[in-house]
C-alpha cells in the first residue's frame, strides 16, 4: 500500500522542480520552454517512472546500463530517454540495441567510448545519435569527464570522426554537497565558449547540461 504514496510524491516534487524551472528562467531572461528537465530514474521501479509518464513528463535518464535495458522495454516507446554519466564501451552497442528510443547519451569522456558509440550506431542502421562531451569541471579523481583543458579537443574528434555522432553540446556533474557548483558551471560555460569560438558554432546550438535538483538554479543564471 506504501508505492501509490511514494508515487504520488515523485510527481508533486517533478511539479515542484517544473515551477523552480520556470521561476529561474524568468529571473534570468531566458524562455523557460527552452530548458529540458531529465528526470533521472535510475534505481527507480517501473512503476513510478510510469507514474510520473502518466502526469505528463517524456524525458527521463538512466545511468546504469544494464538496469536501463531492462526497464526500458517495459515503458512507453514515445520516452526520450537519455543516458547520463560514463558508458562503459563494450555495453554501447547493448543500450543502442535494447533501447531503439535512446535520443540521447551526456557521457562521453574520451575517443574510444566515441568510436564505440559511432560504430554501434552505424551497425544498427540507427539516425545518427546526439551527444554531450562530459566534462570534469569539479576537478574529483573518482569523477569522470575529460579535463577542461582537452575539451576542445575531444569534441574536435567527435565531430570530425564519428559521423554517426552529432555533438549537440557539454555536461557536467558538480560537487555532490554543491559547494562548488558555481565555479564547476562557470568552467563548462567557459569551455562551451572555446569550443563554439574555435568550431564556429553559435552558443545557442550548443547545449550545456548542467545542475541538479539542488543546484540547477545556479546553472540557470549562466545560460543567458
Amino acid at each position: 500500500m506504501a508505492a501509490p504514496a511514494v508515487e504520488s510524491f515523485a510527481v508533486a516534487a517533478l511539479r515542484s522542480v517544473m515551477v523552480r524551472v520556470r521561476q529561474a528562467a524568468e529571473r534570468s531572461g531566458a524562455r523557460a520552454e527552452n530548458v529540458r528537465v531529465v528526470a533521472v530514474s535510475k534505481t527507480k521501479p517501473v512503476s513510478l517512472i510510469r507514474d510520473v509518464y502518466d502526469a505528463g513528463h517524456r524525458r527521463f535518464g538512466e545511468n546504469y546500463a544494464q538496469e536501463f535495458v531492462e526497464k526500458a522495454p517495459q515503458l512507453p516507446e514515445d520516452i526520450e530517454w537519455h543516458f547520463v554519466g560514463h558508458l562503459q564501451s563494450n555495453k554501447a552497442k547493448m543500450l543502442l540495441s535494447a533501447v531503439p528510443n535512446l535520443a540521447m547519451v551526456e557521457g562521453v569522456d574520451n575517443e574510444k567510448i566515441a568510436n564505440h558509440l559511432d560504430r554501434a550506431v552505424s551497425s544498427l542502421g540507427r539516425n545518427p545519435l546526439k551527444v554531450l562531451v562530459q566534462v570534469n569541471t569539479s576537478g574529483e579523481v573518482s569523477k569522470s569527464g575529460v579535463e577542461p583543458a582537452n575539451c576542445l579537443e575531444l569534441v574536435k574528434y567527435v565531430k570530425s570522426r564519428c559521423p554517426n555522432l552529432e555533438f549537440s553540446g557539454l555536461m557536467t556533474i558538480g560537487m555532490p554537497d554543491y559547494t562548488s557548483t558555481p565555479a564547476n558551471f562557470k568552467a563548462l560555460s567557459n569551455c562551451r565558449t572555446e569550443v563554439c569560438k574555435a568550431l564556429g558554432i553559435k552558443e545557442e546550438h550548443c547545449e550545456l547540461s548542467m545542475g541538479m535538483s539542488g543546484d540547477f538554479e545556479q546553472a540557470r543564471q549562466l545560460r543567458r
